[in-house]
């Protein structure tokens, strides 16, 4: 069992929408947690076949279980940006000499985003070799000395960490749980997140519904863990 405790001033969780608005999830997604714990033990979760337009999630990354609490609940905020592309068709292809080469279209959007993080990330690693690896990477070293995977962020990459570290003694929180087909006590609370992001086929990525438990527990209740897969290969018939 590895227990994390994660503090962040700002993070960023984005879901698949484009537009004007670009709204983040209300708290650290599976997926999310899945590739910070990747990132830590300097394990490469990418991978590039030389033909798709896009990097591809790397086959065969290791599966565990997640429980996710927040010792105390961030945040929505959010800012106004100048977003920079490659516009489909002919708009502002006017302006395209003038930047020279650069992103020539430019909007003005407003981003979401979570202010004090403080969340509890417990792992169920099938592989017990994986958590010892968390360990080292959090310590800054992996098996190849002097190797780095990276600088973690929370979702844009000025988005820092203050505090990730294994906790002994871990504080109460409010976790997030799966809601079953079952249940009929619909209430404002639920989320859906994603626990496995499919970058080729947005189609086959997973994610579930979730809602937070009522009480502050020291320690997950079972229908808080999740699976997490690299790949999403398959559905769980239990959540909704």
């Amino acid at each position: 069992m590895l227990v994390l405790r994660l503090q962040a001033p700002f993070a960023a969780f984005r879901n698949f929408v484009a537009g004007a608005y670009r709204p983040t999830a209300p708290f650290l997604t599976p997926s999310a947690a899945y590739g910070l714990l990747m990132n830590v033990a300097g394990i490469e979760t990418r991978h590039d076949d030389g033909k798709s337009p896009m990097t591809l999630t790397r086959p065969g990354l290791p599966e565990m279980e997640l429980a996710l609490g927040a010792v105390r609940m961030p945040e929505a905020q959010s800012i106004y940006q100048q977003l920079h592309n490659y516009p489909v068709g002919s708009t502002g292809k006017d302006r395209a000499a003038d930047c020279k080469g650069n992103k020539f279209n430019i909007q003005p959007i407003r981003r979401e985003l979570l202010s004090g993080i403080d969340a509890s990330i417990w792992c169920r690693a099938h592989d017990p070799a994986l958590e010892d690896r968390v360990r080292s990477g959090l310590k800054g070293y992996w098996d190849a000395p002097g190797r780095r995977y990276g600088l973690p962020f929370l979702g844009d990459n000025n988005l820092l960490i203050d505090v990730l570290r294994e906790e002994a003694s871990p504080p109460p929180a409010q976790w997030l749980r799966l809601v079953r087909r079952t249940e009929r006590d619909f209430d404002s609370g639920r989320m859906r997140l994603t626990v496995a992001i499919h970058r080729a086929d947005m189609t086959a990525t997973r994610a579930h519904l979730f809602t937070w438990t009522k009480a502050l527990t020291a320690e997950p209740p079972e229908d808080a863990w999740v699976s997490v897969p690299g790949v999403p290969t398959q559905t769980e018939t239990g959540a909704a």
